[in-house]
């Protein structure tokens, strides 16, 4: 079974618009339609926006008993070199940016308790073709220079606020973990909101058109 933590309601209706819905419940406060999409059975959670929110969603998931866990919807590009409006790009690895504890642990900024590196690798269905990426995950939406700095140096290319925490969670519980983002906006070429309000529903529906080979490469 499929378990799918979405952030917002019009990345979700990417994945409603189609599915057949057998059960709709509540778990941890959050929406979990039970269904099947695309000739699997899937779980969805409807998290809401922010890591927190992103981490009880995968716990919700992750307690229907899912053999894996896929997120997916608009990211934040951070150059033009590696990434692209419109563009659909398979998450490598993710790192949570504003978790730092180098002051007292010396280790680099991302870096969990417990880890010995700051990215968590993901997994990249081999049947998935799309370029990969490496993501920053945090709780800040905005064009902050200081923001944009650490993302580089850490080696980000796409940024947003909930696979590092589905990451970890999934990491924790032993549940593979499989991220899939739409660039809505990209660092340098203007204001991300307005690239965000402009381009997220195209970015979306290129997205869209991707799912029937997505969640056929997760083979479960």
């Amino acid at each position: 079974m499929i378990g799918v933590v979405i952030a917002m309601d019009s990345e979700a209706e990417l994945l409603l618009d189609g599915m057949e819905i057998e059960n709709i419940r509540t778990v941890f406060g959050k929406p979990v339609y039970i269904g099947k999409a695309f000739g699997k059975d899937v779980v969805l959670v409807v998290s809401a926006e922010g890591k927190v929110n992103a981490a009880a969603g995968a716990c919700a998931a992750i307690a229907q008993g899912v053999d894996v866990v896929l997120n997916f919807g608009a990211a934040g590009g951070l150059t033009p070199q590696t990434t692209e409006v419109g563009e659909v790009y398979l998450i490598e690895k993710a790192v949570q940016y504003d978790f730092d504890l180098k002051q007292l642990s010396g280790k680099e900024v991302g870096t969990l308790p417990g880890e010995e590196e700051n990215f968590l690798p993901l997994f990249c269905p081999p049947a998935l073709d799309f370029p990969r990426r490496a993501l920053g995950t945090g709780d800040r939406f905005n064009d902050s220079p200081t923001d944009h700095a650490l993302l580089r140096a850490l080696g980000c290319d796409i940024r947003e606020m909930e696979a590092g925490a589905i990451a970890e969670v999934c990491k924790y519980a032993g549940v593979p973990f499989c991220a899939v983002k739409a660039v809505s906006d990209v660092y340098g070429l203007g204001s991300t909101t307005e690239q965000f309000r402009m381009n997220c529903k195209r970015a979306l529906l290129n997205l869209k058109a991707h799912l029937p080979e997505i969640f056929a490469a997760l083979e479960v």
